[in-house]
């Protein structure tokens, strides 16, 4: 069934301005690599015309972006108090302000709730420029100084800065580093991590600082470890029990940890198993022993623990104590030790949901108790919140679904009693019980069965609606079910959102992942297309308007199957889009490109690069009827750069055989993630769901 070619505007128009595409086109370059150039004034001069360009077609929609985008204010709790988290010393909590982009952090002494004070302001840093973006907070284990890293550009390349507790003057001690601290429990460490020239994190390094006055001052960094594969990256982390420093060196399929006791980091780091290609692992620590999430000869992961006494011992896998053994349905995804026992989140691979299930051990490490913590609904999402004691025995949950906005839950070990702490406050004409989710199964060109997950207005189930397509499938991500009171301006004029949970992500597991990417990614593209024709099938959308959603990897996904089957939708939303895939693969000087060779494969291998080219968007356009589609770029995106979008645009325009408009908008001051600011986001989202209220035919439908 064939959507109808939308309605464009810039048709009616008299004189219509010349296209950018046409002003800039170079014959010698019909590929339009020359975009790549950032450093040429040219450049900048193309995609300032392209937005120019955008605004001109936008300009008739502009009373519709501001009412999606006050009707989304109106909907929101302006004013977020965060959750109250209570420290050793101190309890912590965030407070953003209704008209503020940022919040405020602030703490009072777990004794005295009355005596707050603000410790860190965001909203007041944001004002120095025009994008804010922090990596990591982490306060010192006596709770007396923050360091955080901060990015004010959008390229992902951090400086740390450091600040006595509660208002001492922050101190800028390094530049250029990556996002991730880690404190040593010695009082006067901080560990991160450093790029190599690809912004790739390949080193570890110790920072020993001097604190005992107001102002603190740093010493010289000391590398820990350095990762020399270009395919691994490094991490770093701190185990709850606060006894082991976990540094990471991992791949997309193989991993190895490095240890060493939190109270005295200048010791050499330990490395717990040496890395074996395929294998990943992951630790934690409880007194006595370490508990070894790993996938060796277990495809979908087993649980083991390692005697923590024989450490020199401890990466024999035969020495190893089995907890939890390889199940085919089930994938382990994660392991948190308490003092009392364990948190495991596991995914059931039939119904692509997760679980927690808590596991209580006594003092010889025998097994107590073993229970899955009940769900507030299927499908939804739920995970362990931020519990950062070891002995805690309340747990808090945060849960959500596509109907029940995010929940935060303690849950009382003892009792059993699940005590609201706080939900997400949704105001305006839709109310979460006036919608409905429908998980339904489509099946692929291979006779699997793909789970759809489908919201919409209660009083519409059972009409074909319009509808707007989500997808990703990469990276073994998971797309479980998430409340979004933005989406409630699309829900409220009658539009359905779909997710389509297809192979290469993880929603159903580890098997789910492996059968979506490298030999096995035209699995994601035909189970997309297999989605959006059983929601037709089933009586859920109107075949005839059907939109599509992309972002960075999700934008590779839709814009192949928009390559496969460009009929399918009546519009496209790519944002950030992975388009440019087998010319991003071949360089290796790019951010990125080595780590992802597991993801996609390594082009220098001949067959490699056939597959790549064989699905890669920009290397498989032609004149065929695309939908309308709206591209968005950011400037400073190190993992997508701006220039795959631009090309995409650029081509499409030039083939001139798309059934809609072809518009590209880049941000001249964002990153990969776009607008740091709430405000601009919220109005970046409005802009978005006019053009798709647009491509849908329903501009002049109200909620």
């Amino acid at each position: 069934m064939k959507a109808q070619p939308p309605r464009d505007p810039s048709q009616s128009t008299a004189t219509p301005a010349p296209s950018p595409v046409s002003r800039f086109r170079r014959p010698d370059d019909p590929e339009w690599h020359w975009l790549e150039q950032r450093d040429d004034p040219e450049v900048t001069a193309f995609l300032e015309a392209a937005n120019a360009a955008s605004r001109r077609w936008f300009a008739p929609f502009e009373d519709l972006v501001e009412r999606l985008y006050h009707g989304h204010l109106a909907r929101r709790e302006l004013a977020v108090h965060g959750l109250k988290t209570p420290l050793d010393h101190y309890t912590v909590w965030s407070e953003t302000a209704a008209d503020a982009d940022y919040p405020v952090w602030w703490r009072h002494p777990n004794d005295d709730a009355e005596a707050a004070e603000c410790f860190l302001d965001l909203q007041a840093r944001a004002s120095e420029s025009p994008f804010l973006e922090i990596g990591d907070m982490a306060l010192s284990p006596d709770e007396a100084w923050l360091a955080w890293t901060e990015d004010t550009r959008g390229g992902e390349t951090y400086a740390l800065l450091l600040k006595r507790l509660p208002d001492g003057t922050p101190v800028r001690l390094l530049e250029e580093i990556g996002p991730e601290l880690t404190w040593a429990e010695d009082n006067r460490t901080l560990l991160f991590t450093r790029f190599d020239a690809t912004q790739r994190p390949d080193s570890v390094w110790c920072l020993p600082l001097e604190l005992s006055g107001e102002a603190p001052t740093a010493g010289t960094p000391v590398q820990v470890i350095r990762e020399e594969d270009p395919e691994f990256w490094v991490g770093l982390g701190k185990t709850r029990s606060r006894e082991w420093l976990v540094l990471e060196s991992a791949s997309k399929d193989t991993s190895e940890c490095h240890l060493i006791p939190a109270r005295t980091p200048a010791a050499p780091p330990r490395c717990f198993r040496r890395r074996e290609s395929g294998v990943e692992y992951a630790l934690d620590h409880r007194p006595g022993h370490f508990y070894v999430l790993h996938n060796r000869q277990a495809t979908h992961f087993r649980l083991d623990m390692a005697d923590e006494a024989r450490l020199d011992q401890a990466g024999d896998a035969e020495t190893w104590q089995p907890l939890i053994p390889h199940r085919d349905d089930t994938t382990l995804e994660g392991a948190d030790a308490f003092a009392w026992g364990l948190v495991v989140t596991e995914r059931d691979h039939h119904q692509a949901q997760v679980r927690l299930r808590v596991i209580e051990l006594d003092t010889g490490h025998a097994l107590t108790r073993d229970e899955r913590l009940p769900l507030p609904e299927t499908p939804c999402s739920v995970a362990l919140g931020d519990t950062p004691h070891f002995d805690e025995r309340h747990l808090r949950l945060r849960e959500e679904s596509f109907t029940l906005p995010v929940t935060w839950i303690e849950h009382d070990l003892d009792s059993g009693e699940r005590r609201r702490l706080k939900q997400q406050p949704v105001h305006g004409d839709l109310r979460p019980d006036q919608l409905a989710c429908e998980r339904l199964w489509a099946r692929a060109h291979d006779g699997e069965r793909i789970p759809v997950s489908v919201v919409m207005r209660a009083d519409l189930v059972g009409h074909p609606l319009p509808t707007l397509l989500y997808g990703y499938g990469a990276y073994g991500e998971v797309l479980d079910p998430w409340f979004s009171v933005a989406r409630l301006e699309l829900l409220a004029r009658g539009v359905a959102f779909a997710v389509a949970h297809v192979r290469g992500g993880g929603d159903r597991g580890e098997p789910w992942y492996l059968a979506g990417k490298l030999e096995h990614k035209q699995n994601s593209f035909r189970d997309f297309l297999a989605v959006r024709d059983a929601l037709v099938a089933k009586g859920f959308s109107d075949g005839e308007r059907i939109a599509a959603y992309g972002a960075s990897a999700g934008g590779l996904l839709v814009s192949a199957s928009l390559n496969l089957a460009p009929e399918a939708f009546c519009a496209a939303v790519l944002d950030v889009p992975f388009v440019d895939v087998l010319r991003t693969m071949e360089n290796p000087d790019l951010p990125l490109t080595t780590a992802e060779y597991t993801e996609w494969g390594d082009p220098r291998e001949p067959e490699t690069r056939r597959r790549i080219r064989d699905y890669s968007p920009l290397d498989n356009l032609t004149a065929q009827p695309w939908p309308a589609v709206f591209l968005q770029g950011s400037w400073h995106d190190t993992r997508v750069p701006y220039w795959e979008p631009a090309k995409l645009y650029a081509r499409l325009t030039e083939l001139g055989t798309a059934r809609g408009p072809v518009l590209l908008r880049t941000d001249m001051d964002a990153g990969h993630g776009g607008a740091s600011g709430r405000f601009k986001a919220w109005h970046d989202n409005a802009r978005q769901d006019a053009f798709l209220l647009w491509a849908l035919g329903m501009e002049n439908r109200e909620s």
